[in-house]
């Protein structure tokens, strides 16, 4: 029952940020989001795990869409998509996964930007409101995030949005068919460069 609310276009949280709304996905959402990330492959690709040869059909999304759903249920993880404020529309994916609770308290962030909508601030001002939503919201104490070291864009929106650099992690991920050190990153629920 609760796959098929979620198909058929369940509500769930909605975080709004600095020219953004964050909102979980829905099935009517597939034609926007499979044309974005199809323009976007080759942009996309470098920072990426492989895609399955299936990735962008509807099969697949529905799919997504029910891991989503009982990721969401279960509170291990909140994706969203990025929405820009204006006009809704659909820019990119954000999702605070990996939650873990007792001693840790912490989550671990991933997100992208099409390619159109890259350069704009979109994804500095989605992370900021995944921050705040982990802190105020989830009641996280830290939230963990990696990047590939040539990806500047990416160490850039990290930096602006209060992460700080940690560390580096040989082999850290299977990106582009291979394995990929990782800059590590962490933010802190202490207040410190948050804004607020």
């Amino acid at each position: 029952m609760a796959l098929l609310d979620w198909i058929s276009e369940a509500a769930g949280p909605v975080v709004k940020g600095k020219g953004v709304v964050l909102r979980p996905p829905r099935a009517s959402d597939y034609e926007h989001w499979a044309a974005l990330r199809q323009e976007s492959y080759a942009y996309l690709q470098p920072w990426e795990p492989l895609w399955p040869e299936d990735d962008l059909t509807r099969a697949a999304f529905k799919r997504r869409l029910g891991i989503y759903q009982r990721e969401m249920e279960a509170g291990n993880a909140w994706p969203f998509f990025i929405l820009a404020e204006q006009d809704r529309q659909l820019v990119g994916a954000i999702t605070l996964s990996n939650i873990r609770r007792g001693v840790s308290e912490t989550g671990t962030l991933g997100y992208w930007i099409g390619q159109r909508f890259a350069g704009r601030g979109l994804a500095t001002a989605a992370v900021t409101a995944m921050i705040g939503y982990a802190f105020d919201s989830l009641n996280l104490h830290r939230v963990e995030a990696a990047c590939v070291p040539s990806n500047t864009g990416s160490r850039r929106v990290l930096e602006k949005s209060g992460f700080e650099l940690e560390g580096k992690a040989r082999a850290y991920l299977k990106i582009n068919g291979g394995w990929a050190d990782h800059l590590l990153f962490g933010c802190v629920n202490d207040g410190v460069g948050r804004g607020g």
